[in-house]
């Protein structure tokens, strides 16, 4: 297979990231026809006439016939369905990713559903969006200097691994190799916890009777942290339920770290607030400035 040529592509969920894939590898010259189906016409109608795909199919086997690139962008929980359902349609050769944001339950469900082609799926995530989700808002500089995570197993064929490197790199992305777990952990940590903790927050915020006062007197600070709170809810129920117990972990440390600000309020401890905020403001001047 030639790595800066693929004869099609089957785009499976005509959404936000699958179809900035399909914009940056068709800005790359390098994929000649897209297919494309979704679990909403409206969005695979969408798709075409944004030029996003070139052909609309009717279902995911029909997607993956001739395809020699599988992209399944749809949420966490969909997947196996899925994979289950192009198992018996794929090509030996075709090279399989999803870009889903956990991934030790993907890599366990796709065994299951893939059998012997399960070599041929190299699992992906993409750390890149925005607020906005749906395929209008989809963008073929999206991936450009951000993140891609592929998280391979023991099983997945190493000419597949590079070939999957290869084919990000084309979207402008950083390309990192790590395992499910080692991923899941990260994630937890970096992504789903803020998520969270972002949804948490405008709820307080909501849950207030001077909640309309509140938000017209919001600024820059409150535009920045509560962002991704505007972030799909069917992808953020799939993302959390996917990773609980990462999640969870993470979230038993940040109400620890919550406590600590809370017991050192209640005291006027002037000198350990002062030491809390430097030390998150330190780390993260550092993480700028080297990130």
């Amino acid at each position: 297979m030639n790595v800066m040529r693929f004869k099609k592509l089957a785009l499976i969920g005509c959404g936000l990231i699958g179809g900035s894939f399909a914009l940056a590898l068709k800005k790359a010259a390098c994929v000649e026809h897209v297919s494309g189906t979704s679990a909403s016409r409206a969005s695979c109608e969408a798709a075409l006439s944004l030029g996003v795909i070139d052909e609309i199919v009717g279902s995911s086997q029909a997607a993956v016939a001739g395809a020699d690139l599988v992209l399944i962008a749809v949420p966490v929980f969909s997947i196996e369905t899925v994979l289950a359902d192009i198992a018996p349609h794929l090509s030996q050769q075709a090279l399989v990713m999803d870009v889903g944001s956990s991934k030790s339950m993907v890599a366990e469900k796709a065994k299951l559903a893939l059998g012997e082609q399960f070599p041929s799926f190299v699992p992906a995530h993409p750390i890149a969006g925005k607020e906005q989700h749906g395929v209008r808002h989809a963008e073929a500089s999206l991936f450009e200097n951000h993140k891609t995570i592929l998280t391979p197993t023991s099983e997945t064929r190493p000419e597949l691994i590079t070939l999957a490197k290869s084919v990000w790199e084309l979207t402008g992305s950083k390309v990192s190799i790590m395992s499910p777990a080692e991923h899941d952990q990260a994630l937890a940590a970096i992504s789903h916890l803020p998520h969270l903790i972002a949804f948490a927050a405008v709820n307080a915020l909501h849950s207030q009777p001077q909640r309309e006062l509140f938000l017209d007197m919001a600024g820059p600070g409150f535009r920045d942290f509560s962002r991704i709170a505007a972030s799909s809810p069917e992808v953020w129920l799939d993302i959390f339920l996917s990773n609980k117990e990462d999640l969870l972990s993470q979230l038993q440390a940040f109400k620890l770290a919550l406590s600590a600000f809370e017991e050192r309020l209640q005291c006027d401890d002037s000198a350990s607030i002062t030491q809390l905020i430097d030390q998150a403001s330190q780390v993260r001047k550092h993480w700028r400035l080297n990130g």
